[in-house]
Formats: C-alpha cells, sequence, structure tokens
C-alpha cells in the first residue's frame, strides 16, 4: 500500500493528515474560494509595499520583468508542490515532502527553512504595524511599545485552531491592504512632485526604464520581489483543511494571477510618479495626509499578516508533534497547551526579529534568500524530478528538455539561496553603517 501511494495510485481519505470527523475538531471546513482568500492574504501582504522601491533599484523594465518572471516561477512551484501533495496526501507540508524525496536529514533542513521564513515575515508584519501606528499617532511613545501591543494582538488571533476560523479576517486583512495601497497609487499621481522630493527647484527625479544596480543591489532586489509571491509552500497546510484538496488549482491561479497583475500595477504607477523619492515602506509616499490615512486603512491587513504567518508557522510544530496521536483532533489538555506553546512562542520570535532588524525590505529579502529559496525554488523541481524520473531516458525530445529544465530550475534555486543571503546581509551591515538603521530594540520613529 506503501509504494502505491507514492507512485499516486492511492489516494484515499485515510491517509489525509486531517480527518474529517463528527468527534473533536473538524479542521477540514475550507471550500476553495475560502482557501483562495487565504492564498491571497497570505501572498498579498507586506510585500506590496516594497515593490516600487526595487523597481528603481532594478529600473521599470527589468523591474517588471522580474517581478513577472517569479509570478510565473511561484505559480508554477505552488502547481508542482499541490500536485506532489494530492499524490502523496499524508504530506502536511514542505518538510514532509522534503522527507519523501530525500529522507529525514533533508526533511529537517525544510521544516527550518519553512519555520525562519515564516518567522521572519510575521516579524515584517510586525514591523510594519509598529509603522502604521508610528505614522498614525506621531510616534507617541517607543516602537518596542507599539510592537509588544501587536504581538499580543497577533498571538490571540493566531491561536484561533483552524484556517476556516481565519478566512474572514483573512478576506478583511486583505480589502484592507488593497485598498490603502490603492489610496497611494491614486495619491501619488494627484502631485505635482513627489512628497519626499525638494518642493522647490530642481531635483533629480530618479526614474529609470533601465537600472544599472550592483551585485548586491542587483540580487537584493532580486530576493526581495521573489518573496514577495514565493508564499506557495503556506499554502499546503491550507490545503490540508480544504474540503476537497483537488481544488487547491482554482484557489491558486486566482490568487497568483491577481497578486501579479497587481504587484505591476502598483508598482509600476508608484516608481512612475515618484521616481527615486519613495519611502520605505512605500505607503508614505503620498504625502503626510494620505500616509495617514493609508496606514490607518491597512492597519488591520497589516496586523492580519503577522496573524497568518504565526498560525502557519504554529500550525506545521503542532502538527509534527501531535500527528497519529489521538491529541490532534480532540479538545485534550496536551492539544492545547501544544497550540499554544507554539502561538506564543513563535510569536515571541518574530517579536525579537522585528526589532533586531527593523527594515521592511531586508526582513523580507532576508526571507527570500535563506528561506524561500530553498524550499521554493530548490524543492519543487526536486518533487517534479522525483515523480518523473523516467523522463530524462523517455524516446521524446521534448520530454527531456523539460527534464533538464527542472535542473535548471535546481540552479536557479541554489544561487538565490548562497547570493539572495549575502546581497541581504551586506545591504544590512551597509544600512546599520551608514545609519539607515538604528540600534536593534529601537524606539526611534520607523514611519
Amino acid at each position: 500500500m506503501g509504494d502505491d501511494l507514492l507512485k499516486g495510485e492511492d489516494n484515499d481519505q485515510r491517509f489525509e493528515v486531517f480527518q474529517s470527523t463528527g468527534d473533536g475538531v473538524d479542521f477540514r471546513v475550507l471550500s476553495w474560494q475560502w482557501a483562495s482568500i487565504i492564498f491571497l492574504k497570505l501572498t498579498f501582504a507586506t510585500g506590496v509595499m516594497t515593490i516600487p522601491g526595487q523597481l528603481y533599484i532594478l529600473g521599470a523594465a527589468p523591474g517588471s520583468l522580474v517581478v513577472l518572471g517569479w509570478g510565473i516561477i511561484n505559480t508554477y512551484a505552488g502547481v508542482v508542490q499541490g500536485n506532489f501533495r494530492n499524490r502523496h496526501p499524508m504530506c502536511h507540508s514542505v518538510a514532509d515532502m522534503a522527507g519523501v524525496v530525500g529522507g529525514p536529514l533533508l526533511r529537517e533542513v525544510a521544516g527550518v527553512c519553512f519555520i525562519a521564513s515564516w518567522i521572519i515575515c510575521a516579524a515584517s508584519g510586525i514591523n510594519g504595524a509598529t509603522t502604521a501606528l508610528n505614522a498614525l499617532s506621531d510616534h507617541a511613545t517607543c516602537t518596542n511599545w507599539y510592537a509588544l501591543a501587536v504581538t499580543a494582538v497577533v498571538v490571540l488571533v493566531a491561536s484561533l485552531r483552524k484556517f476556516g476560523e481565519l478566512s474572514w479576517i483573512s478576506w478583511a486583512g486583505f480589502v484592507s491592504v488593497f485598498a490603502a495601497v490603492f489610496i497611494v497609487v491614486i495619491g501619488v499621481t494627484l502631485r505635482d512632485r513627489p512628497a519626499g522630493a525638494p518642493q522647490t527647484g530642481d531635483y533629480d527625479f530618479g526614474y529609470h526604464a533601465v537600472a544599472f544596480p550592483s551585485f548586491v543591489q542587483g540580487i537584493s532586489a532580486a530576493a526581495t520581489l521573489f518573496s514577495a509571491s514565493a508564499g506557495t509552500s503556506a499554502f499546503l497546510p491550507v490545503i490540508s483543511e480544504m474540503r476537497q484538496p483537488r481544488d487547491y488549482k482554482k484557489s491558486l491561479y486566482l490568487c497568483m494571477l491577481t497578486v501579479t497583475a497587481a504587484y505591476l500595477s502598483f508598482g509600476l504607477v508608484v516608481y512612475r510618479w515618484c521616481g527615486k523619492w519613495i519611502t520605505t515602506p512605500s505607503l508614505g509616499s503620498a504625502g503626510p495626509t494620505l500616509k495617514k490615512v493609508s496606514y490607518g486603512v491597512g492597519l488591520l491587513g497589516i496586523i492580519v499578516t503577522g496573524i497568518l504567518y504565526v498560525h502557519v508557522s504554529a500550525k506545521y510544530i503542532f502538527v509534527r508533534i501531535l500527528r497519529g496521536s489521538t491529541h490532534l483532533q480532540s479538545n485534550t489538555f496536551t492539544h492545547w497547551a501544544t497550540w499554544l506553546s507554539c502561538t506564543v512562542g513563535l510569536s515571541i520570535v518574530a517579536f525579537l526579529l522585528a526589532a533586531a532588524i527593523p527594515i521592511f525590505n531586508y526582513l523580507l529579502g532576508l526571507a527570500g534568500s535563506l528561506g524561500f529559496a530553498p524550499i521554493a525554488l530548490i524543492l519543487p523541481p526536486w518533487l517534479w524530478i522525483f515523480d518523473h524520473g523516467e523522463w530524462r531516458t523517455s524516446s521524446s525530445p521534448v520530454k527531456m528538455v523539460v527534464y533538464y529544465l527542472h535542473w535548471v530550475w535546481v540552479l536557479i534555486g541554489v544561487f538565490m539561496t548562497v547570493g539572495g543571503t549575502y546581497g541581504i546581509l551586506q545591504s544590512v551591515v551597509d544600512a546599520y553603517r551608514s545609519g539607515d538603521i538604528g540600534g536593534t530594540f529601537s524606539c526611534a520613529d520607523n514611519s
């Protein structure tokens, strides 16, 4: 039976991690429509606020191609991961998939990458929320107090146990961030010159169709743009809570088409009207009044970002600990103690990261290169190769080309992991030296 399952010949619901049950906790309540909403909020989050700044580094044309290219690659990665998961329904996460193709050691490596990626992203959500609160209050108190308050909210809501219980707040969060970004997009087009530029006299606008960044700048920008749409690894735990896991492609395509189109349109408009005078995050680019309006509208969505990312990370650890036991879907003390320990512990880690690296772009770039590149660029083609090994010796030239293109995909992932991590870390070091980043646990205004 095990061999049949690994070959995709037996997809009996008995092999699903969560069972549909009338007793205990029934996790599998999501329709594909609600799964789409959660996918959207997992992807369309703090990353959208970094797009214009990365277009400035790369130039409008190359930057747009990078956004589009990563969107296509990440969509295909989602397809590969979802197909593999449905062939091997015991897989709840990318770590489980890595275990199938590479054994226990690779499973643990992938698990560490998964946790690191999403906790760094959760930290970016906390960081973004403190930026919003500072902007709204004119920095009325120490940034760390705001971070603690946001972390407390994240813990409370992320501790809801099912994605189904987070579906409505995910929808509200998506609408919140989308509306906030849209306000900025409209706002920047109504100004005679960028809000951050000198308001009198000549100035360098800084718009480039093609830019010529250094290697560190270019690879850092590419890693940041990659991470903005590389969230497909978080879709897998959501698929496990769908009533019909095979409907996941509907959710995936709707999500990625919406996100890629929004990234391109929003990013290009803001960059076209602001040039190099883009704030980080970009919600402040339309001037002080609209900055407060956009942050006020988007605050809920930014906090929901942290909530979902902590929930995804906690769910992975929770399932790893209780899988196969009666406690997984039972309202026992062990069930609750394990779950709350995961959400509280990971929220604390996210808070510490947000305080240690208090700049959006660097957090997201670090997540992209150190975490997402291995699990979204190296692992997916490996999964495909595992299930399509016979294509290597196929009599069809097309199949052979496709097979080796997946190995090229692996090499791209290795390059982004090594080069991207180096670029981001060097950028962080340079930013500390230049004073662009204050000290760790600083009370300074980050808005």
